[in-house]
């Protein structure tokens, strides 16, 4: 999810009963970053996923 979407999906998770519902961000736009950028953002969704998927 972009940056710019995400209280939509924010508020799209409590209508559907998941108030908790975590999900990875990344900046935005993406259809005008240079390749690098996207890799960059590729990367931070990465670590978020892991980091929601290893939580103890």
């Amino acid at each position: 999810m972009t940056t710019r979407f995400a209280s939509a999906a924010e508020m799209m998770s409590r209508v559907l009963g998941m108030p908790d519902y975590r999900f990875a961000q990344i900046g935005h736009p993406v259809s005008s970053a240079t390749d690098d950028e996207l890799r960059a953002m590729a990367r931070t969704a990465i670590e978020q996923g892991k980091s929601m998927l290893l939580k103890a």
